[in-house]
């Protein structure tokens, strides 16, 4: 008999990890916490999780060069822009 090898592949480990990220956002909205520290925290989430998903799900990990940097880039700036909006309202 051969002994069958269990694993968990790369991607499963990544979209528990966005699981658990979205459980937190999700209890976090419920048990309305409030300030600027659980917004930016809550936003950092956000910006983690596209990270992943560029990175895991689109294929953009293998990738080098300029697909690679506008998925980043991109979320840096909007990251950078939605932190700077609260923090000239707060």
């Amino acid at each position: 008999m051969t002994e069958k090898k269990t694993f968990i592949r790369p991607c499963t480990w990544i979209y528990l990890l966005l699981m658990a990220l979205t459980f937190v956002t999700w209890f976090v909205g419920t048990q309305h916490f409030s300030g600027l520290q659980i917004s930016l925290m809550v936003l950092g989430f956000a910006l983690i999780k596209g990270q992943l998903i560029g990175d895991y799900f689109m294929g953009l990990k293998q990738v080098s060069g300029f697909w690679r940097w506008v998925i980043t880039l991109w979320l840096l700036l909007v990251g950078s822009l939605i932190t700077f909006a609260f923090n000239i309202a707060a």
